[in-house]
């Protein structure tokens, strides 16, 4: 197996080796980043699936659950993978430490038409998040939903569900800060791949029903914390 350091891991996805160093992946999300799509080329959501990841520190593991809803909403399937945890926590290189064991379990999960991802797509400071890795290596319309903001200034949504304003980031609209649920906290919503802000935005809402998170991506979590230490 060839990479770009001593922690290299093979992708599930594609043939090609993920980076083991800060340097190496930087310069890979630079590359990907030009196949990053923001329009609408969603063929359908029939699969609608989200993924969510957390960590045993303990045993230096990384652990990815993948769920997949059924058509009244409900679960239909879910998967988990646990990977060694090999890259270091550093702001920005999200995906590097999460991605691998996310496509590891969306690969078990199946065929999705639209994913939803905790972490952020293009609300990143090189316009590549993790939502956006997943989205470009899978070829799926992703949406990037986070609990807490990585760049960007915004002015506070009114409290009423479904409002939202824009994230901006060196003058560009990069996201959304949407109440998805009334007096509760907003998430920030942004652009996976293959998918229009407004539609991400209104594909979120749509998924929360009545929780913070869209209901995809709230399963995986508790998911995937019923395993993480």
């Amino acid at each position: 197996m060839s990479g770009d350091g001593p922690a290299a891991v093979l992708c599930p996805a594609r043939r090609f080796t993920w980076p083991g160093d800060v340097a190496a992946a930087r310069r890979l999300q630079e590359r990907l980043r030009a196949r990053v799509v923001t329009e609408d080329r969603l063929e359908g959501s029939g699969r609608v699936a989200g993924v969510d990841v957390h960590y045993d520190r303990r045993r230096r593991l990384t652990f990815a659950a993948a769920v997949r809803l059924a058509a009244d909403g409900t679960l239909a399937a879910s998967a988990l993978a646990a990977r060694p945890t090999r890259f270091p926590y550093v702001p920005g290189y999200l995906a590097f430490r999460e991605a691998p064991a996310a496509l590891e379990a969306l690969t078990v999960l199946g065929e999705v038409e639209l994913l939803f991802v905790d972490g952020h797509g293009l609300a990143h400071p090189r316009r590549f998040g993790i939502a956006c890795h997943l989205g470009v290596l899978l070829d799926r319309p992703t949406v990037g939903v986070a609990k807490t903001r990585l760049v960007g200034r915004y002015a506070e949504p009114a409290a009423e569900a479904g409002s939202w304003t824009p994230l901006e980031h060196r003058g560009e609209v990069v996201g959304a800060v949407v109440r998805t649920r009334t007096g509760v906290r907003p998430v920030f919503v942004s652009v996976g791949h293959r998918l229009s802000l407004a539609t991400a935005v209104r594909l979120t809402l749509a998924f929360a029903r009545g929780f913070r998170l869209p209901e995809p991506t709230r399963l995986a979590d508790r998911l995937s914390r019923a395993h993480g230490g």
